[in-house]
């Protein structure tokens, strides 16, 4: 990520007051239409890079979805974004999640490989020394399923695209703190 001197962007002011980080944001809100455009509208409305995003319908009975957002900013900036995205309807909660020992953060990866003869068997080796699936198979390609820290994925993605053509689709950062700790709405109902 790299910011551009010339930027109208929130991050390049910010950047003078603070250290600029990852953080990852999860927003809990209604499934309904339109949720995911008001809250994706309020980060680009005021300058926010989303690097990553997931959403998901978590709860069924209750018609809750999980936006997981990695965006890049002060904290000053990360808390302003979470006050901004409670003020919005149907926001049930927002939690910041740290990068840190006490949170586990995974993304998916599915990674198609083009190749042949020893380019193909050097590709699916190295994909057998991440311990990644292998969800489909041809004499020309592969299909994978990489499971990891963003930066494990990344890093393999480099070295895979190093051997041959490659494909790739992500799901983008998910995150959940460890141990016995939950999310709760405001009636007590874990999210």
């Amino acid at each position: 990520f790299s910011l551009m001197t010339k930027s109208k962007s929130a991050y390049s002011v910010a950047g003078k007051k603070g250290k600029l980080d990852t953080h990852i944001i999860v927003v809990w809100v209604d499934n309904e239409a339109g949720v995911l455009a008001r809250v994706v509208g309020l980060f680009s409305g005021r300058g926010y890079n989303i690097e990553s995003l997931a959403v998901a319908q978590v709860d069924e009975e209750r018609r809750i979805s999980r936006i997981t957002i990695a965006t890049y900013g002060t904290e000053a900036v990360i808390k302003q974004i979470q006050a901004q995205v409670l003020k919005l309807v149907p926001v049930h909660k927002v939690n910041i999640y740290p990068i840190n020992e006490k949170t586990i953060f995974r993304e998916l990866a599915l990674v198609k490989f083009l190749g042949e003869g020893k380019v193909l068997s050097k590709a699916e080796q190295l994909c057998i020394d991440n311990k990644f699936e292998f969800l489909d198979k041809t004499p020309k390609s592969f299909i994978v399923q990489a499971l990891g820290r963003r930066t494990e994925i990344d890093e393999f993605i480099k070295k895979i695209k190093a051997l041959g053509e490659v494909s790739i689709s992500r799901t983008g950062a998910l995150a959940m703190n460890k141990g016995a700790e939950t999310v709760k709405d405001n009636k007590g109902k874990v999210l």
